[in-house]
């Protein structure tokens, strides 16, 4: 390991689910510099020591690598784990575990998949903090440490130096968001592509749950979505968008944020800060260009929703990523 490469510690539990174990090698192995350098280097241990650890499939696993080194992470994830006994009974650690759990460094970033939110906060490294979980979970997750702010619609939550992931796979869009946070949508997308996912997903967890067959017939928000994200850089209207679907502006919000988990308004802002990203990372367009072609008109606009986005400024972003900007092993951070 180069001296500067991003750790990542992977902390294997009895029961793990091996889905969600296999998405940081896979996600944060892939990444590379432009020079093809990998980014990060990725570790895996157990709470004991090295040795099996057994999975919630029909075989185990074996860990080269013990609790210690936990200590040597600058990311540790904890992954889901269904035989979690007394976090999931009693909302405390094992000894075991927090002997573990011990080893980790203050400063460490620390991220959970699905329910590993509940080693988290049994922890105590959620209280006081937003979080999610599966949306399955959600609500004894709640019971069980009401300190915790729980969101149940979102696919993740980033409250900086602690992130939460909501069911199975969208511990692969939080993986992805923390390369892109470290070195930029251009890494995280050539990550996106060789995994062969989108690079960032619509809306939350909300579009998952079970709800009541709509009724036959009814349209979906798809072609308004296509039409929207060809005009970006267009004013663009709730009215414009329910007039894709022949719906009325009442009905094409309700279905559009059943499909997508957020209201229009908020996809659009999203899909525009995609779009300046992109700009800021890969042409010399000036800022205000960048802003009209984003469709947020101008530069302070552009600003203010890139500093709620993203907690920095787009001189600042396009400063750290530019595709001329010197990129070492360990990036740079971009807080919330």
């Amino acid at each position: 390991m180069t001296a500067d490469r991003h750790r990542v510690v992977v902390l294997a539990l009895d029961g793990v689910i091996p889905f969600e174990l296999g998405i940081p090698q896979r996600i944060f192995g892939r990444a590379r510099t432009a020079a093809g350098d990998p980014l990060y280097e990725v570790l895996t241990c157990g709470v004991r020591g090295p040795g099996p650890v057994m999975t919630d499939a029909d075989f185990a696993i074996l860990v080269e690598h013990g609790p210690q080194a936990l200590a040597s992470a600058d990311t540790v994830i904890v992954p889901a784990s269904y035989e979690l006994g007394p976090v999931y009974e009693e909302g405390r650690l094992t000894p075991e575990l927090s002997a573990a759990l011990a080893h980790v460094r203050p400063g460490t970033r620390m991220v959970s998949i699905c329910t590993g939110s509940w080693v988290l906060a049994a922890a105590g490294l959620l209280d006081g903090r937003p979080a999610t979980t599966h949306w399955a979970d959600a609500e004894a997750f709640q019971r069980m440490f009401p300190a915790v702010r729980v969101d149940a619609d979102v696919l993740f939550v980033d409250d900086g130096d602690v992130l939460t992931s909501a069911g199975v796979a969208a511990g692969i869009d939080l993986c992805l968001h923390l390369v892109r946070r470290d070195h930029g949508a251009a890494v995280a997308n050539d990550v996106a592509r060789r995994t062969v996912v989108p690079p960032h997903r619509d809306g939350g967890q909300a579009q998952y749950v079970h709800r009541p067959v709509p009724e036959p017939g009814l349209a979906s928000t798809t072609a308004a979505r296509a039409w929207a994200l060809a005009r970006l850089h267009e004013p663009i209207q709730l009215r414009d968008m329910a007039e894709q679907e022949s719906m009325s502006v009442r009905t094409f919000t309700r279905r559009f944020r059943e499909e997508v988990g957020v209201s229009p308004g908020q996809w659009l802002t999203g899909q525009r800060v995609e779009r300046a990203r992109h700009l800021l990372e890969t042409s010399d367009l000036g800022i205000d260009q960048v802003a009209r072609e984003s469709g947020f008109g101008t530069a302070q606009s552009m600003r203010q929703h890139l500093q709620a986005a993203l907690g920095v400024t787009p001189t600042a972003y396009r400063r750290t990523f530019h595709r001329s900007a010197e990129r070492g092993g360990g990036g740079h951070l971009l807080g919330r």
